[in-house]
């Protein structure tokens, strides 16, 4: 995946109809972005998979969706997913004149475990598979997944987990290039999540962030950030050093408080907990599943211990 140049947004001169009939489905994983100090750069992609389903039509946009936030979503052409698809398909210069999706969503929304990202990439996947059963076009690569899915998230680190899987390095360029490169876990890490009934916004939880930082407090995440990469390959010991943050969740505290509290608590007990994106999920980083001790202590703060593994990225299922 070349860091230069950007791929640019626009659909090819031709436009190929896509015919009726053609059906895929593919799986894509939730993932936790930040990872503590790595803000809008680290991402990780977590054992919890949405499905998506699209099948070619004559005519009109319709969309079934089951299972988490099923009552709160559009079911037209307004849907993420949906609209995902059609960038997709417009990308490749291929159209289609009608398209049945079906979505069975396992992901918690607006918990900061990237549902959102996660329909954008199913959606951007779907089309590629479309794409790649008409059999005219090849399908999306993944350097091409990652910068559209980035163009709608605006930062990559959520998309680029979804679409590569394991762990992921993310970087933005000024002229709108958004790109990833996919780092192996050690075999020996293992993820927790900690969700909470309650949701919260990532606009919101953003608008608290400073524009400025204190120059220490820059040098603290570098190094940080750069140590979470070694701690996350190589060296899993120092988890926990690797994520600690000075950049954004103290001042998101405030408007999560149960969230702090909670990784407040669980690093207190030794463990390498950090606010899961944008929250108000935790994920604790480590090498040993955590006990009934943990979960009590979890749920006093309102959050159900939920161990994972890591995920892998998005595929076509048969």
């Amino acid at each position: 995946m070349s860091a230069s140049p950007a791929i640019r947004a626009g659909a090819p001169d031709t436009d190929l109809a896509l015919a009726a009939g053609l059906r895929v489905r593919v799986r894509v994983p939730a993932s936790s972005a930040n990872l503590g100090p790595g803000f809008d750069c680290l991402g990780l992609a977590l054992g919890i998979y949405d499905e998506v389903t699209v099948e070619t039509t004559d005519d009109g946009v319709v969309v079934n969706v089951s299972g988490a936030a099923a009552d709160q979503v559009p079911r037209d052409g307004s849907h993420l997913v949906a609209r995902a698809v059609a960038r997709g398909l417009e990308f490749a210069g291929v159209s289609a004149a009608g398209l049945h999706l079906t979505c069975v969503n396992v992901i918690p929304h607006s918990r900061g475990l990237g549902s959102s990202a996660a329909a954008v990439v199913g959606g951007l996947a779907a089309a590629s598979a479309l794409i790649a059963a008409d059999g005219r076009r090849p399908g999306l690569t993944d350097a091409e997944l990652v910068q559209l899915s980035g163009e709608f998230e605006g930062h990559p680190d959520n998309a680029a987990a979804s679409v590569l899987g394991g762990g992921v390095v993310t970087w933005m360029t000024e002229d709108g290039g958004y790109f990833a490169r996919r780092v192996d876990t050690h075999p020996a890490v293992v993820a927790t999540a900690f969700v909470p009934e309650f949701e919260s916004s990532t606009t919101v939880t953003r608008g608290l962030l400073p524009d400025d930082v204190p120059r220490a407090d820059a040098v603290f995440n570098v190094s940080r950030a750069a140590l979470a990469v070694v701690a996350l390959t190589d060296d899993p010991d120092l988890l926990f050093a690797a994520t600690e943050d000075r950049l954004h969740q103290d001042y998101r505290a405030p408007a999560l408080p149960h969230t702090h509290a909670l990784v407040t608590a669980l690093r207190a007990r030794g463990h390498a907990a950090t606010v899961s994106g944008a929250g108000p999920a935790v994920l604790v980083l480590g090498t040993a599943e955590l006990d009934a001790d943990d979960a009590a202590v979890a749920a006093e703060h309102g959050f159900v211990m939920t161990p994972l593994l890591i995920g892998e990225g998005v595929s076509t299922l048969p």
